[in-house]
């Protein structure tokens, strides 16, 4: 039976999916990070977050925030992060990243900067305009649906 288009599609973005995912966890753990790839993008969504609070971490990571209280426990616990209130209002609840986490997100910074370097040479894709166009419609389509 011939594949659909479709179901091409669909075999491919969870491929592409699961082996970054993978690749990324592998390369991580070489360079002696002991987090999980959750843990890693927690540390991420609070890094590229303006105003960290819990409501804005969990919603950038589109998890609920009793999820994210579950994962911040525990980067607290191994200093990853830790709790501030703002003396103005003491009910906000602030996550603040340490030096520990920063350097977790320079090694994570430079494994994908290593993987889009490789990806450009390999498959040439400075010059391949159709495929990054349809990356980038891809990648609104998921922002605006999701």
């Amino acid at each position: 039976m011939a594949k659909t288009p479709k179901s091409v599609i669909n075999e491919l973005l969870v491929e592409v999916f699961n082996q970054i995912l993978s690749i990324e966890q592998q390369n991580l753990k070489e360079r002696g990070v002991k987090l999980s790839m959750n843990e890693v993008h927690v540390l991420e969504a609070i890094q590229k977050e303006n105003e960290p609070t819990m409501s804005k971490i969990a919603r950038r990571l589109r998890i609920t925030v009793g999820t994210l209280t579950t994962a911040i426990n525990r980067l607290v616990t191994k200093g990853y992060c830790e709790r501030f209130s703002n003396d103005g209002d003491r009910r906000k609840v602030f996550i603040r990243l340490t030096a520990k986490a920063l350097e977790v997100l320079r090694v994570h910074e430079q494994f994908h900067e290593e993987m889009i370097d490789a990806v450009i040479e390999d498959l040439h894709l400075d010059e391949n305009h159709v495929l990054i166009e349809s990356l980038e419609n891809l990648t609104d389509y998921f922002k605006s649906k999701y």
